[in-house]
């Protein structure tokens, strides 16, 4: 079963029902992330970017379903809530450079990718670095660059990074991360075993190099591996 095989209104009010369940997620768990909504720029690149080219042929029918999916591989697309808010306490804009470890199948990226600025994201699996890659630049976001890679090194020839965002758990903040997040900037990583208590976690650095990080809100992500250097691909 293929895209055009599934009636497009019906994928229209699913994410319209989608979006709602996302603004009503927010104001529920306000009380752990301290916010009750999203931004105007967050809530439109969930609108706009089509979750359904991002999920297995087999799992179309639920692309709007608000929950994680498997994509092969061991790996998940991220719950569109998760999503939204992950990317919110980024604090985005236009001239931001920002780092995703682990791209999956693209989904976060091009949510990323719509609020402007340049997107580098690395990918441990190379099977599905490659149809990422080759699915963003169909879909025409230029300002991406996918790589394999192992997250827990980052990518210092692109760094200092004004954002960070990590959508595997390790069970420590990596160090290499830590250094490229330019001073001022911002990093949203899961932390925590798998099968254990994990808390997604945002971690500052001030204009003094100082870090901090403010625990967020329990969740439950697949465990972060160790990937290949990073090589540049096509």
């Amino acid at each position: 079963m293929g895209v055009f095989d599934i009636d497009q209104d019906k994928l229209a009010a699913a994410r319209d029902r989608l979006l709602a369940e996302i603004a009503a997620n927010a104001r529920e768990t306000a009380n752990w992330t301290g916010r009750s909504q999203f931004s105007d720029a967050v809530m439109a690149a969930m609108a706009k970017v089509p979750r359904h080219e991002f999920v297995r042929r087999e799992d179309i029918v639920a692309a709007y379903v608000n929950r994680p999916q498997s994509i092969g591989h061991g790996q998940t697309i991220s719950q569109p809530y998760i999503v939204a808010l992950m990317t919110n306490l980024l604090d985005l804009n236009a001239s931001r450079r920002v780092l995703e470890i682990g791209t999956g199948s693209g989904y976060q990226t091009a949510v990323l990718a719509e609020l402007g600025g340049k997107v580098f994201s690395l990918e441990c699996v190379d099977k599905l670095a490659g149809p990422a890659r080759k699915r963003l630049a169909g879909m025409g976001y230029d300002n991406v660059e996918v790589q394999t890679g192992d997250g827990f090194d980052g990518w210092p020839e692109q760094g200092p990074f004004d954002a960070i965002i990590v959508t595997a758990a390790p069970e420590r903040i990596p160090d290499a991360l830590v250094e490229q997040l330019a001073p001022g900037g911002r990093m949203i990583i899961p932390l925590g075993r798998v099968h254990e208590t994990q808390f997604l976690t945002l971690v500052t650095k001030d204009t003094d190099g100082r870090v901090s990080e403010q625990n967020m809100l329990p969740v439950a992500f697949v465990p972060m591996v160790r990937g290949p250097m990073v090589r540049r691909i096509g």
